[in-house]
């Protein structure tokens, strides 16, 4: 089992996901149900999937743990795409989010390959 709670990887999930909220908040109304909703709950998902999976006694569980992270992590970059076509976010903001999952998503292969 592993304290989740000093994975760098999951404090840097926790931040991003803080990030992503501050900017869905700009999101269209209408979006709440759909585009805004489905960015949160991707990107909470990262740092729910570390918590979890740490919590088993064997590390093939939690590198599965950590795969369903991944994944999500792309599901916000899926987003973040269409949010940036729709015109609901600035491109530097963007860019610097994208940026920020590529460095996720590259921690969470790098961790699981450490188990």
């Amino acid at each position: 089992m592993h304290n989740f709670r000093k994975l760098r990887i999951y404090q840097k999930a926790i931040d991003f996901a803080v990030e992503i909220y501050k900017l869905t908040k700009s999101f269209p109304k209408d979006e709440i149900f759909g585009l805004t909703s489905q960015v949160r709950r991707a990107v909470t998902s990262i740092p729910l999937n570390i918590a979890e999976g740490s919590g088993n006694k064997s590390n093939k569980e939690f590198k599965r743990y950590l795969e369903i992270s991944l994944r999500s992590d792309y599901e916000v970059m899926t987003c973040l795409e269409i949010a940036l076509r729709l015109n609901y976010c600035k491109k530097e903001d963007f860019k610097k989010l994208i940026v920020e999952s590529d460095e996720i998503a590259a921690m969470l292969v790098g961790f699981s390959k450490q188990l």
